[in-house]
């Protein structure tokens, strides 16, 4: 039986590819059908590909400005590479290889099998989190991944590079359309491709060129995007919460280590004066009793003080820190929930261009999305030529 195969560049949203978020089209009654091979924190495989070379490139350096103390945070918000990419890699559709059918069954094998060789093909994908859902309409997987380099002369020896790893392992760049990440795509598919033959399936080939995203499914898809890194942020905030909050517990702490403190002051042997004998002089008991006595005190009072500033300033500015938070946390939640909004108006809007689809047929509509664009586009040019000629 013919099946297509779709490949997809993910969003990368971890937490819904591990099902600790679950998004509306989940059927939970199916999640524990789902294969969960990995799910390592992104930070801590930075850690474990990049420490050494970080520490080899940040000995060399003589200006402390060009040092790197967190490569992860220099990647994440830099603007030349991904922390890390997403492939979604699905057999057939809903229609025909759904995920409560035999046939989703086997698409499932087919892919499990095809995760298992995954790894061994891609050494230069550290692949740090991937999942094979059957709990939505068709079977997929998501496979999340670190592409990196090694025997750099630029910058850290082994790095961050999706060109570079794709080029290790043979893809090379060639015309617009057949960037490595296209032709790396093609080869993979053509994995699966084999993989199904063993299950039952043949590769059903749509031609080459992909499809024209409607206007409705490019906003949904930037709206994704929108959401991933409101996500992204929020978690980011949770974190600086969960610092904020040991930090308040440790001023808490030293309250306590004063109140202890002054008990001392009042109970404590070390602390209190005996009683001078019979014959000792007041020259003697001040040498021998009160002067210990009044260093050891002067000592104390002035690790308190420096203490009492300390957390004094601590608290100042976790009071200061704590309302910045507040308020990038409401904003953060009010954006977030616009950015739904926006998405369910965009669903209704689907299925309603779905709908004209199925009416009027798929070649029509087209016809007239194109004739639309093209008037547009005549349009713009227009004003374009207009105000040249003002100019």
């Amino acid at each position: 039986m013919k099946r297509t195969i779709s490949a997809m560049v993910g969003k990368g949203s971890v937490n819904h590819n591990s099902r600790k978020f679950k998004a509306e089209n989940v059927h939970g009654e199916r999640t524990h059908l789902n294969i969960d091979y990995c799910s390592e924190p992104i930070k801590e495989v930075y850690h474990k590909l990049f420490d050494e070379a970080l520490e080899r490139y940040n000995a060399k350096q003589t200006r402390s400005d060009r040092r790197i103390d967190d490569y992860y945070e220099k990647i994440r918000t830099g603007k030349q590479e991904k922390p890390f990419h997403e492939l979604i890699l699905q057999i057939g559709n809903k229609d025909d290889t759904g995920s409560e059918s035999e046939t989703g069954e086997q698409a499932k094998a087919a892919l499990d099998e095809y995760y298992r060789g995954f790894q061994a093909r891609n050494p230069n994908l550290y692949v740090f989190s991937a999942h094979l859902h059957v709990d939505e309409a068709t079977p997929h997987i998501h496979i999340d991944f670190v592409p990196f380099t090694t025997g750099s002369s630029r910058g850290l020896e082994t790095r961050v590079s999706l060109k570079k790893a794709l080029a290790a392992q043979g893809f090379q760049g060639g015309s617009r359309g057949a960037t490595e990440w296209s032709q790396w795509v093609q080869s993979e598919k053509e994995q699966l491709a084999r993989v199904m033959e063993r299950h039952g399936f043949e590769w059903e080939q749509r031609g080459t060129h992909e499809e024209h995203l409607s206007v409705i499914e490019y906003k949904k898809q930037e709206r994704a995007k929108e959401l991933t890194a409101v996500e992204t942020k929020l978690t980011d905030k949770v974190e600086e919460f969960n610092a904020l909050a040991r930090r308040i517990n440790n001023l808490e702490k030293g309250e306590q280590d004063y109140s202890e403190m002054e008990q001392k002051l009042a109970s404590d042997p070390e602390y209190q004066l005996p009683e001078p004998s019979g014959l000792m002089t007041a020259k003697a008991y001040k040498t021998k009793y009160a002067n210990p006595l009044v260093k050891r005190l002067k000592k104390l009072v002035k690790n308190l003080l420096v203490r009492y500033f300390k957390a004094m300033d601590n608290y100042f500015r976790l009071n200061k820190t704590n309302g910045e938070l507040n308020r990038d946390n409401e904003a953060l939640t009010q954006n977030n929930d616009r950015l739904k909004e926006e998405n369910t108006v965009l669903r209704e809007q689907n299925k309603d261009y779905a709908l004209l689809r199925k009416v009027f047929g798929s070649k029509q509509i087209d016809d007239l999305v194109a004739q639309a664009r093209e008037a547009q586009q005549a349009k713009r040019r227009q004003r374009q030529r207009s105000h040249d000629y003002e100019r």
